[in-house]
């Protein structure tokens, strides 16, 4: 689906990150993403934040010069909005660890959200540079999840990164499965931490997508395209292939270490 919609809400979550609220009736699944596009400027992937309703939205982070564009977008203006495209998380399991990283909580939000509506437990480790980075702690607290902290500079929760909470929690307590989205370095250490507990892994990857189609070959990962056979993929999928967590695409295709 194709159209051009008024943003009717923004909201700072955060000193870097923006939510766009829009009216955007198609069926969305937690995991999928739309294509935004500026008038003037680009086109960028982004998950829904929020996936029920006619109202959409998507939590934006400063990070090129047109997301930092999209930060500075008031309501009224108008935007394109084309999918919703690829997967979506798997909503059967019945107890859930959610794995954090940064922004990657604006993809978890949604499918934190849904499981607890079916009923599932959900507990979150969600980590950030420092305290006011947090991304959607107090929403995850109001749907009843239990919520671990981890700071880069200890100012909230754990000092230290989000996998060493993610990584006890394992240890601690019994779960189906582990819903994890951040930076790719970070995913496969969260894989490593629940291979030997045989609790399966399903990551959130964030790839440059220009068509969302399967046609430029641009989100490339292995033998896979992330806009048409992900987003999500479980663990098992990611191990056959070395770019995992290793190489990354610049936004010219060419594979640059991470």
């Amino acid at each position: 689906m194709r159209s051009v919609v008024a943003v009717s809400g923004r909201v700072e979550e955060t000193p870097s990150t923006v939510t766009l609220r829009f009216p955007f009736a198609a069926a969305a699944d937690p995991g999928q993403f739309v294509m935004l596009w500026i008038p003037g400027d680009d086109e960028l992937p982004m998950s829904l934040s929020y996936t029920d309703g006619p109202s959409k939205g998507v939590t934006v982070k400063a990070m090129g010069s047109t997301s930092r564009r999209v930060l500075d977008i008031a309501p009224g203006t108008a935007i394109g909005i084309r999918g919703p495209y690829g997967n979506a998380f798997d909503l059967s399991p019945r107890r859930v660890l959610i794995v954090a990283g940064g922004s990657g909580a604006a993809v978890l939000a949604p499918a934190a959200d849904r499981a607890r509506a079916l009923g599932a437990e959900v507990t979150v480790a969600l980590g950030a540079t420092r305290a006011p980075e947090l991304l959607f702690r107090d929403r995850f607290r109001a749907m009843d999840a239990r919520v671990e902290v981890a700071t880069d500079d200890g100012s909230e929760g754990a000092k230290g990164f989000v996998t060493a909470v993610a990584a006890r929690l394992l240890g601690e307590s019994p779960f189906d499965a582990v819903w994890t989205c951040g930076p790719e370095v970070m995913m496969r250490k969260v894989i490593e931490a629940a291979r030997p507990r045989g609790v399966p892994v399903f990551c959130s990857v964030e790839r440059h997508m220009k068509c969302a189609l399967g046609m430029c070959d641009a989100c490339a990962l292995g033998p896979y395209h992330v806009c048409e056979d992900g987003p999500v993929f479980s663990a098992e999928h990611l191990a056959r292939t070395p770019d995992f967590g290793v190489f990354h695409r610049d936004s010219s295709g060419r594979r640059v270490p991470f």
